[in-house]
C-alpha cells in the first residue's frame, strides 16, 4: 500500500491502537475484536518476541491495516513488510531506516519530538511524522508550536493519549490520527477480554466521529 494509500486510511478512522503482544495467539482475536468495533487497524510493536508473528497474524485478517511500530532497525521494517505490515512507525527519526524504507517503498511514520527532526523528515520527502511522545513533550499546545512554521507537515500524536484528551488534538487541523493504547492495554489482552476491546474500540470511533461532524 503506497504512503497516500495509508494516511488516507488513517485519516478517515483517526485512531490507532497501539499495543504489544506477548503471545502471537492473541493477534487474531484481538484483530477481530477491533474490527467488531469498527477500528481496523493497529499498530503492533517491536517491544516483544511475538511482534512479527503478531504482525503475521493480524495482516491475515480481512479488512485490517497493519502497521509495524517501535522500528529501530531497517532489517525489522523489511521483515515487518515482509509479514504483511501496510506502514513502519518508528519512536523517533533513524535517518538509517527511514532511508531504507524511503528507498524501498515502503510507508514509513518517523517519530519526532522537535523542529529539527520535522526538517529531517521533509528533507527525506515526507509529510507526514508521529509526534512522541505527545503528552510528556508538552501535548497540543507544544504540537502547535513546533507545527507552525511547517504548513506542509502532519502528524500523529501518539504517547499519554486517552479518551479523556483524544478531541483536543483531532480537533487541530494538522492531526492525521492520534495512537492510543487504552483500548488494547495489556491487562485487557492479558485476561482475554475481547469484549472490553470491541466496547473501547467503538467507543473511540464515535468520540472521533463526532468531531468531523
Amino acid at each position: 500500500m503506497k504512503t497516500a494509500e495509508v494516511v488516507t486510511r488513517l485519516a478517515q478512522l483517526r485512531v490507532v491502537p497501539v499495543l504489544a503482544l506477548e503471545d502471537a495467539a492473541d493477534a487474531q482475536p484481538l484483530a477481530e475484536a477491533l474490527l467488531a468495533g469498527g477500528l481496523p487497524c493497529a499498530e503492533v510493536t517491536f517491544r516483544t518476541a511475538a511482534a512479527l508473528e503478531s504482525i503475521r497474524a493480524f495482516a491475515q485478517v480481512p479488512g485490517m491495516l497493519v502497521g509495524a511500530g517501535t522500528v529501530l532497525k531497517p532489517e525489522q521494517a523489511q521483515a515487518a513488510a515482509d509479514a504483511g505490515a501496510q506502514f513502519i512507525v518508528t519512536p523517533g527519526f533513524n535517518p538509517r531506516v527511514v532511508s531504507y524504507c524511503t528507498s524501498h517503498g515502503l510507508s514509513i511514520i518517523p517519530g519526532i519530538s522537535d523542529p529539527t527532526s520535522v526538517e529531517m523528515a521533509l528533507e527525506h520527502g515526507l509529510d507526514v511524522v508521529k509526534f512522541f511522545p505527545a503528552e510528556a513533550c508538552g501535548g497540543v499546545k507544544y504540537l502547535k508550536a513546533i507545527a507552525a512554521p511547517y504548513s506542509m507537515m502532519r502528524f500523529m500524536p501518539t504517547g499519554g493519549i486517552e479518551a479523556s484528551n483524544l478531541k483536543s488534538y483531532l480537533a487541530f487541523p494538522k492531526v492525521v490520527a492520534c495512537g492510543g493504547t487504552w483500548m488494547v492495554r495489556p491487562e485487557l489482552i492479558k485476561a482475554r477480554d475481547w469484549a472490553r476491546v470491541t466496547l473501547l474500540a467503538r467507543e473511540a470511533i464515535e468520540l472521533a466521529q463526532d468531531l468531523k461532524l
